[in-house]
């Protein structure tokens, strides 16, 4: 349902049937608040890949609107100008585009969204800490970085009926999109969570999840 590519995140069907009951949900809304969150406040700069996907795009706008500068990490400069165009014109500054990986060499903070190999990851700087948000997530390669999880999040401990585990996840553990489903419905939101992430929902979303007394799950 999230893939933009073959459904529009979840658009086709609510086009197709205007007079669902139920709410259609992506959940990536909450992703990135997770992601989000993990950064310290004192970033400035980061490096962005999977920079143009919808989750990068989400990132990268809210980054930029914290005036922190995000290099993002795309050969393609019509989809970077789009996303940059969505900034507020004082903020655009902050986005700059980058076609290699040895633009990050003094950048210690990446977030990774498309898969990179062991090589690519050699760029880093020692110390850099990797978040990810791409599945499989990537190798810990270097010892001499640190690397997050999955945007995940935690349940409240009184939550019942959990007779199963998600992807490498232990128990009372699920994918922050999923916990984004089970926000949606704990607010009782009526509008359905698809298409683009609406960059002015990810604070909303990320309070309205620590309400219901989901934590995040973080390595950090």
């Amino acid at each position: 349902m999230q893939n933009e590519a073959l459904n529009g995140g979840g658009t086709l069907f609510v086009e197709k049937h205007p007079d669902l009951k139920v709410r259609v949900v992506h959940g990536n809304t909450l992703t990135a608040a997770v992601i989000l969150n993990e950064i310290p406040k004192d970033v400035e700069e980061v490096f962005l890949t999977g920079a143009t996907s919808k989750l990068g795009r989400a990132i990268a706008l809210y980054l930029c609107r914290r005036r922190v500068r995000v290099l993002m990490l795309t050969l393609s400069t019509e989809r970077f100008q789009k996303i940059q165009r969505e900034a507020p014109a004082v903020c655009q500054n902050y986005l700059v585009q980058v076609t290699k990986y040895q633009a990050a060499q003094n950048c210690k903070t990446w977030i990774v969204g498309k898969w990179i190999t062991p090589r690519q990851q050699s760029w880093a700087p020692s110390g850099t800490h990797f978040h990810q948000f791409v599945v499989p997530p990537i190798l810990a390669f270097r010892r001499d970085c640190t690397y997050g999880d999955l945007a995940a999040m935690r349940l409240p401990d009184d939550v019942e009926g959990l007779g199963s585990c998600e992807y490498t996840m232990e128990r009372g553990v699920v994918h922050a999109c999923h916990a984004g489903g089970v926000v949606h419905q704990l607010e009782g939101w009526t509008h359905h969570e698809v298409g683009a992430i609406d960059v002015d929902r990810i604070d909303i979303v990320w309070k309205a999840a620590l309400k219901h007394g989901l934590r995040p799950v973080s390595s950090m």
